[in-house]
């Protein structure tokens, strides 16, 4: 298809557009597309060609077209809005995830860049939340962010998939479960952190975080820190495998009890950034130098990984392509087309914690 110049918009013959409201037929006609071309592009649907969409785009910009949501739901049967339910975490301070927060910011410029609402909520893990948006007319789907104990939360999914609601999931997809998924692959994660340790002669390396099936996400990063290591022809000490939660406390509380311990390690794969910068602390209050002594790797990549001190290698998960993935996979289930689960490949981030400064 030939380029088209994106000339100045100029008012349709025998209509003046001062003081009137464009609509999408204006665009249309200004564009030589169809409304129903016209009304995909603004959707951002992938059965418009990019210069279509780039075109009519342009043209709605100069006309200032606004899209009337209402009267778009009336006519579709839809709210244009999408529900996002934030889970918070039991943190005695009361602060959520960072992690969860760039997914929030993210998530939310992905539905406003497509036109869509965001009703946002933050609830407890206690909560009865699977009863108050299952049968809801309020969004015409769910993105459901950190809700917490795999196993407790499987009852509550099950009944939003028994009433048919639309939602998906950022957590592990786990045989057998109900919804659609995005995830990480965390096992990958594992791997490539573990790897990187014992490329820098680190032998004994210790692994701080979950490894219980309450927690898949985080068991799948010990799956891959295991395996590196009988691959290297290590076999796993269970004396530097400690349980904790994703907190810089119980990082901290953790990486003491190791050191307390007497058992030796000279590297900490931790299976969250927080985690990490507990562990370090801990470190630091015991006299051992990061990265001399000890090398520490996380896994989130939060925004204060890059300052902390000494800055933080890490497990880079890519949020931003996980929120256009979220909201798009879950527009194709409110739409009726097919969605399948998906995996997003981890980067490793090297910084000083570890010595080096890379993206692997």
């Amino acid at each position: 298809m030939p380029h088209r110049a994106h000339a100045s918009v100029r008012p349709l013959p025998g209509e003046t557009m001062k003081g009137t409201r464009p609509t999408s037929r204006d665009i249309a006609r200004l564009a030589e597309v169809s409304q129903a071309t016209v009304s995909r592009a603004l959707r951002n649907s992938p059965l418009v060609r990019p210069e279509t969409r780039e075109r009519i785009e342009s043209i709605a910009r100069q006309l200032s077209y606004r899209t009337d949501r209402r009267a778009a739901g009336l006519r579709t049967r839809r709210s244009n809005t999408l529900a996002l339910l934030l889970f918070e975490e039991s943190s005695e301070d009361g602060q959520i995830n960072p992690f969860f927060l760039s997914m929030l910011g993210h998530i939310t410029r992905a539905t406003a860049r497509r036109g869509l609402d965001l009703l946002v909520s933050f609830q407890q893990l206690s909560d009865d939340w699977h009863t108050e948006y299952q049968l809801s007319n309020r969004a015409d789907g769910l993105i459901l962010l950190g809700y917490g104990d795999y196993i407790s939360s499987m009852p509550r999914l099950q009944k939003l998939a028994d009433a048919g609601a639309n939602f998906v999931i950022w957590g592990p997809d786990v045989d057998g479960t109900p919804g659609r998924y995005i995830r990480t692959d965390n096992t990958a994660g594992g791997l490539q952190a573990t790897r990187h340790l014992l490329r820098l002669g680190r032998k004994r390396i210790a692994y701080v975080g979950s490894s219980s099936d309450h927690w898949p996400e985080f068991q799948a990063r010990c799956s891959g820190y295991e395996r590196t290591l009988r691959e290297a022809g290590i076999e796993p000490d269970p004396r530097l495998s400690v349980e904790a939660q994703s907190s810089e406390q119980a990082g901290h509380e953790a990486a003491t009890g190791l050191l307390d311990s007497g058992v030796p390690f000279d590297a900490i794969f931790a299976a969250s950034d927080l985690i990490a910068m507990g562990a370090i602390g801990a470190l630091r209050d015991h006299g051992r130098s990061v990265p001399g002594d000890v090398a520490v790797v996380g896994f989130d990549d939060i925004a204060a990984a890059a300052h902390f001190i000494p800055p933080l290698t890490t497990v880079q998960q890519d949020t931003h392509r996980a929120a256009d993935m979220l909201v798009d996979n879950l527009l194709k289930m409110t739409s009726g087309e097919p969605v399948e689960s998906a995996l997003i490949e981890p980067k490793l981030v090297i910084r000083g914690s570890c010595g080096g400064s890379a993206i692997l």
